[in-house]
């Protein structure tokens, strides 16, 4: 039965519920359009989870570049170099310092036994120089000289043509260590002074060959290895900038710093000790100063 108070009744709670509807519910209510330049509120990337987009650079870990905390240029080259020289000579003053000594007391240990060992080794390699001839003629001292500087100028080069920033300064890096390491090894042959093996006259032994060379002559000092110093400086800075993307790259310039390195003894320009001193000169200087690592 249609009852009017039942009727007014409905309309006034119909009246009553109108304004708790929000006018942004409706369907053909307009929508805010959010600007292209600003985030989204509420998205993901507001989340305190969302991944950081990670912007690839010449050193970033894909890329395979090793850097360095000093980079070497043209303009910066000789610079660099005495950079090192003053950090190198002033270096003892730091070997109380942590585990510094360890390293150098195992250098200092096997270059006092191979200096032993030296007088009864070197007698077979004069005696076989017949034997060995066809070898030298190969690792003659020129020759070796120019397979080792054949690396960095060979890189950068490369580097040059290709357009490689980063060749062109792997190759000064190798150049400049090269550089530190020849500085080195003249210094320490104008203290030591010992005759080359080639220096002993035939049918005398290899003993008391320390301080006996003359301070400047065309042949130097054999103590340390100048050959084997810059060989493993170069085989080392080149193989750290590349392991990364070219694995062989440490086989190849380690195998040929070895084998420039034992020619030396063959063709008794050097006892194993001068070889084996410079060898870990040449990959202290590069490790420990040219490829520091930036902090």
């Amino acid at each position: 039965m249609w009852c009017p108070a039942r009727r007014l009744t409905a309309q006034v709670n119909e009246a009553a519920l109108v304004p708790a509807v929000n006018d942004a519910a409706l369907p053909d209510s307009p929508m805010a359009l959010a600007d292209p330049g600003q985030p989204v509120s509420g998205s993901t990337a507001d989340l305190p989870d969302a991944p950081t987009p990670v912007v690839a650079d010449e050193y970033s870990e894909g890329s395979g570049h090793v850097a360095v905390e000093r980079e070497t240029t043209l303009k910066s080259f000789l610079p660099d170099v005495l950079y090192d020289q003053k950090a190198i000579w002033l270096s003892p003053r730091h070997l109380g310092e942590g585990s510094a000594w360890i390293p150098l007391g195992i250098v200092a240990v096997g270059t006092a036994g191979f200096i032993v060992a030296d007088p009864h080794v070197m007698p077979y390699f004069r005696d076989h120089q017949r034997n060995l001839d066809d070898i030298n003629d190969v690792y003659d001292v020129w020759i070796t000289s120019g397979e080792v500087a054949a690396v960095p100028v060979g890189l950068f080069a490369a580097g040059w043509i290709r357009g490689d920033d980063y060749q062109k300064t792997t190759a000064l890096l190798a150049a400049r260590g090269y550089a530190d390491t020849e500085i080195l090894e003249f210094a320490a042959k104008l203290v030591t002074r010992r005759l080359r093996p080639s220096q002993v006259p035939a049918g005398e032994n290899f003993n008391h060959t320390f301080f006996k060379s003359q301070v400047v002559s065309l042949s130097g000092s054999s103590f340390p290895s100048g050959h084997a110093a810059g060989a493993f400086c170069i085989a080392s800075i080149v193989s750290t900038r590349y392991y990364r993307k070219h694995h062989w790259v440490p086989y190849l310039l380690y195998g040929m710093a070895t084998t420039i390195s034992m020619s030396r003894i063959t063709t008794l320009g050097h006892y194993p000790s001068d070889v084996f001193a410079g060898a870990a000169m040449g990959f202290a200087v590069s490790r420990l100063q040219v490829m520091h690592q930036p902090r």
